[in-house]
């Protein structure tokens, strides 16, 4: 198996390595805490092609693979991964359905400008009383005409206050359980759309999310993504596809937490020689790096699985399973490593232990994942 990159995910490995290091390393200590949506970085990604990363060239995208979008995400997200967050959800999100499901005017229309980056994604199906079970959406959508009016209260939606469109799901036929469900692309400055204030969160603080409130919210019948009553295909599809990315932002994490643990274990002291030199901290770091590189080929499977067009469904859940467990084990052991200093915001890995336990929850929990692999099982 070559699990040689080619010369253009190298690329763009580089190109993403760069700007996070140049760029998005210094400002995250103060994004992190100003709770601050990093607008300038986000208008950098745009300008490198970040935003629709694997959106075909005719639509704004920048044209790449899979494993680019994934390469590049570690990298963004090794450096803040607020900032990580944030590309993953446009492109993962908002782009890929778009791209998979949408006709060629909403293509154009909607496509275009959030790939290129001018416009902002966010994506619309968690409730206060649909998390991981998705199918109990409660907000509403009837027909009207050749309309559609919406209410209902959606929770937790990354991007949320600073998006200019939502991929939204609702709704239409209670009756028929999750294939009663439509999804629909909504400007944000429609009528009736209304945000919350910014979730104040433990971790991924420049990533800003809240609840959005739709009251009798009307959207012509060319806004209906896919076919009514497709909008669980929509999600569903959407998630194996949004995992890669969080498993991708994971990897980062995992990589800053094992990155600076190492240089300080260089520079540490205790009982005259650097504690690097210890057994103790040599196993904890060899332990990181070897559950990084694990995660980092399961993810690259899934991400490939995906470019040859192949069902990913337990690979990406795998991937994404395995990869933010990992993070949070290698932001443990930074803290640890790091002693009283990591315990502490002069020092980024208290940081990392805040940002890793979301990649756990969000895009599918771990025992959500559990479920999707084990139910994969059962059908071999």
């Amino acid at each position: 198996m070559d699990l040689t990159l080619s010369d253009e995910q190298q690329l763009v490995q580089k190109t993403a390595a760069d700007f996070a290091k140049n760029e998005v390393l210094p400002r995250a200590a103060e994004i992190d805490r100003a709770h601050r949506h990093p607008k300038e970085l986000v208008a950098r990604l745009a300008e490198l092609g970040m935003m629709g990363i694997a959106v075909p060239e005719q639509y704004g995208g920048g044209g790449l693979d899979a494993i680019s979008y994934a390469i590049a995400l570690e990298e963004i997200s090794r450096a803040c991964a607020s900032t990580g967050v944030i590309m993953s959800v446009n492109n993962s999100l908002v782009c890929d359905p778009i791209l998979k499901f949408g006709s060629e005017e909403q293509k154009q229309k909607w496509l275009t400008p959030l790939a290129s980056g001018k416009k902002l994604g966010c994506f619309g199906l968690s409730e206060p009383e649909a998390g991981s079970d998705a199918a109990a959406q409660k907000t509403t959508a009837r027909p009207d005409g050749d309309d559609w009016v919406i209410s209902g209260v959606k929770n937790w939606i990354t991007n949320g206050p600073v998006a200019d469109t939502c991929v939204l799901f609702t709704m239409n036929d209670r009756a028929k359980g999750h294939k009663g469900i439509t999804a629909f692309i909504l400007p944000m400055d429609q009528k009736g759309v209304r945000c919350g204030p910014p979730d104040k969160k433990l971790g991924i603080r420049g990533s800003q999310s809240c609840q959005i409130f739709l009251d009798e919210v009307r959207l012509h019948k060319s806004h209906l993504l896919g076919e009514v009553g497709g909008g669980f295909k929509v999600a569903m599809s959407t998630l194996d596809g949004g995992r890669i990315g969080i498993a991708a932002q994971a990897l980062g994490i995992a990589r800053a937490a094992l990155e600076d643990a190492l240089a300080y274990a260089r520079d540490r002291k205790t009982f005259g020689k650097a504690i690097i030199e210890h057994q103790a901290i040599q196993f904890k770091l060899a332990d990181m790096a070897t559950e990084l590189d694990a995660a980092r080929l399961l993810t690259w499977r899934a991400a490939a699985l995906k470019d040859g067009g192949a069902r990913h469904s337990k690979e990406s859940a795998m991937a994404k399973l395995f990869a933010s467990e990992v993070a949070n084990r290698a932001a443990k052991e930074a803290v640890q490593i790091f002693g009283g200093n990591g315990y502490v915001e002069d020092f980024p890995v208290e940081r990392h232990y805040r940002d890793a336990k979301i990649t756990e929850i969000y895009e599918g929990t771990s025992e959500i994942q559990r479920l999707v692999i084990a139910a994969s099982l059962l059908k071999e």
